[in-house]
């Protein structure tokens, strides 16, 4: 056997290494990385806005698409820590209609099934839900059920959960959804951020981060510096107008599955929140027990039951709306950060943005991240998670 030179063997391994790391993105991004205290390092490049010429800066509030998701499911924990809400109510009783699986009338569907996706709704009907209509219209609609798995039996990731999470928050409060959570998570951190723009300060507003296709064009919140002139879908011929609305009646209103405009330096507030089991600032937000339930896990694949839809490996452990990895699991290529530490959080992506929030409770440290302009399939990694999420989760290598 012929022996090659070392500087050839090194040359190799070197751009083998290279190889498999994940190159800069070309698109704009922002990241952070946070302890239980606070911010320890950041990050941004390109614009938030074209037209403006606006560089992007970890302060620009973006649509963070399903890390909304998990702040939603802070603002419910707050409801049943007050004795409002119970997880394991069946929601009928505060929705005042039957909310159920027509395959399985006799299986109560809970907010512990609708935050963990196993309430067996799906999104074969659409989950926009327009200004006018009645979300119990639209899941009067069969389609809208798993007929072949009854509720709390099988995981499959489905955006119209939340929409009916919102709207018992709201039979239950008779506010609206985007004010309640105002109330209830946002304004108590501190935070500048808001669902569909509505409770978001002005400087806020101006810093909007404007989403684009790979082409250029403007696919959301090209709001010029001032609120959007009807901050939820209404169809033509329908007034824009919520005086009116009844609370309870349509939770997909302000889109609570993916609506959330917050800034990456806010949402570190939210993840030094769970990192620090639920105090703020050193006072208590949500007792430890509250933040446990959230993040233990209330569904894992089994590959031998096939207990859920993994969506490639993307999704095999999930708590309230958390996602928990890697899961050593056949099929499971949940890997995100290419290692075998556990981490918490969840990730976003919708209208060409991949964003994620994760923490590693062991160590103390999180992440979060986004990146706009990515399209609907930017190049893929090693993981069931795309190279541009790789790239930026990796800044949290100590």
């Amino acid at each position: 056997m012929r022996l090659l030179p070392l500087f050839v063997v090194a040359a190799a391994l070197s751009a083998c290494a290279t190889s498999s790391q994940p190159s800069v993105p070309n698109v704009p991004y922002a990241w952070a990385t946070f302890d239980r205290t606070g911010i320890t390092a950041s990050g941004a490049s390109g614009l938030a806005d074209r037209t403006a010429g606006r560089p992007l800066t970890i302060d620009d509030p973006v649509r963070i698409a399903s890390i909304s998701k998990l702040v939603v499911a802070l603002g419910v924990m707050r409801l049943v820590e007050q004795g409002r809400l119970d997880l394991d109510q069946d929601v009928s009783d505060t929705l005042g209609w039957p909310l159920r699986n027509p395959a399985f009338p006799d299986r109560p569907i809970t907010l512990r099934r609708l935050l963990s996706h196993t309430s067996s709704l799906r999104d074969d009907v659409d989950y926009v839900v327009p200004l006018g209509t009645d979300l119990r219209d639209v899941l009067g609609d069969a389609r809208a059920f798993d007929p072949d798995h009854p509720p709390g039996e099988f995981f499959r990731y489905s955006n119209l959960n939340f929409p009916v999470v919102a709207s018992v928050m709201e039979r239950k409060t008779g506010e609206r959804f985007d004010r309640l959570m105002a109330r209830l998570v946002l304004e108590p951190l501190g935070i500048d951020a808001c669902f569909n723009w509505t409770t978001c300060s002005d400087a806020a507003v101006a810093r909007a981060v404007v989403l684009y296709a790979p082409d250029g064009s403007v696919v959301r919140d090209d709001l010029g510096g001032r609120m959007p002139d009807c901050p939820v879908f209404a169809p033509d011929g329908v007034p824009c107008d919520l005086s009116g609305y009844p609370s309870g009646s349509n939770g997909a209103l302000f889109s609570p599955q993916g609506g959330l405009r917050i800034s990456v330096r806010d949402l570190a507030v939210v993840g030094s929140l769970l990192l620090e089991r639920g105090r703020h600032d050193g006072r208590p937000f949500l007792r430890p027990e509250s933040i446990e339930a959230i993040l233990q896990p209330h569904w894992r694949y089994d590959p031998r039951a096939r207990n859920g839809e993994t969506d490639g490996g993307f999704y095999c452990a999930y708590g309230l709306a958390v996602q928990l990895l890697p899961t050593p699991e056949e099929g499971c290529r949940d890997d995100l950060f290419g290692d075998p530490t556990p981490r918490l959080g969840h990730a976003g992506d919708a209208y060409g943005l991949r964003s994620g929030l994760w923490i590693d409770p062991a160590s103390g440290r999180g992440i979060a991240f986004f990146a706009t302009g990515n399209g609907a399939d930017p190049p893929r990694g090693r993981s069931a998670y795309r190279a541009v999420e790789e790239w930026l989760a990796a800044r949290a290598a100590p």
